[in-house]
């Protein structure tokens, strides 16, 4: 395989209809670690939105269970990529999702607003710090793979376009960005968590360095004060260091999911879909017949070496 090979296979399937096996291969063989990351950020940065820092707040999920309610988001998020919308886990996935957001009173403008993160978000981030930018094939993948997430959450007036779910984005922070205690408690609970995943001497050093990822506005929003330049510069210039290096690397001829990182910690011993998440009376079913944390699905998107 050359470098480039993934992007080819890319660029011969249909974004209207192959959308969901072109965000696969980008999200497990192009950009694994960039994907986590950057839907990571773009979660994050609904926390600077008080009537979405407020709710997690009073939840207290996102505070006092930051590790297993980040596990639960990926995992959901990640079950739907890996079976695709129509399959058995995909559908458990979705619907488990669904329950948990009836519990609360969120307002469409709101889950509109945090769709078009996980479609801006990542795009930016790899325009900044990726060995290579989104085709235009993959923009209009991932535009169309959350349209139909956004669908089957019951949504109306979601974007057709990622320009579309660009001005939303824009839009919506310049309206709504602001600060609250509530959600400067879910930011300090999320920075504190990533800070978590690394050895005790670094953390300190490690939760500065994401400060210095943040824009202004959000950075502002959460009352955080604005790093030294300097510093600001270093860290950036990091990131964007990493991208030139692993430009350098072969591709992967393996797939690396979320769940396989050392970042998701709750399950050790298994997980079933429907299971994952928070249910009416704050506890779960019984746990029974796990769905094993190495099992995959094989599809078009696998490739052995040889």
């Amino acid at each position: 395989m050359q470098r480039y090979d993934w992007l080819k296979d890319i660029q011969k399937l249909d974004p209207e209809t192959e959308f969901t096996e072109i965000y696969r291969i980008s999200s497990w063989y192009e950009f694994p670690w960039d994907t986590v990351q950057s839907l990571g950020f773009a979660l994050y940065r609904t926390y600077a939105v008080p009537s979405i820092g407020r709710l997690l707040a009073r939840t207290g999920e996102f505070t006092r269970r930051p590790q297993k309610r980040y596990d639960d988001t990926v995992l959901i998020l990640e079950a739907v990529v890996e079976h695709g919308f129509d399959s058995e886990q995909g559908r458990e996935a979705v619907r488990r999702m669904n329950r948990m957001h009836r519990r609360y009173d969120i307002s469409d403008d709101d889950f509109r607003y945090v769709l078009a993160t996980f479609v801006v978000v990542p795009k930016r981030w790899l325009d900044d710090y990726g060995w290579r930018p989104y085709s235009p094939h993959e923009v209009r993948a991932t535009t169309n793979y959350y349209r139909e997430l956004g669908r089957r959450m019951g949504l109306s007036g979601i974007p057709e376009t990622y320009d579309g779910f660009e001005r939303l984005l824009d839009d919506y922070e310049r309206a709504h960005f602001g600060y609250d205690r509530g959600g400067r408690d879910v930011s300090d609970a999320t920075l504190g968590l990533m800070a978590s995943w690394y050895p005790a001497p670094l953390r300190p050093s490690l939760r500065m360095s994401s400060v210095c990822l943040l824009d202004d506005p959000l950075r502002e929003a959460f009352g955080y004060r604005r790093p030294p330049a300097a510093l600001r510069r270093a860290v950036r210039a990091g990131m964007r260091l990493r991208g030139r290096l692993v430009r350098l690397l072969p591709p992967r001829r393996s797939p690396r999911l979320a769940r396989d990182g050392r970042q998701v910690r709750s399950y050790p011993g298994g997980y079933r879909v429907a299971e994952l998440g928070t249910f009416e009376d704050g506890g779960g079913p019984a746990r029974r017949c796990p769905f094993p944390p190495a099992a995959r699905t094989e599809g078009p998107a696998a490739r052995t070496e040889g």
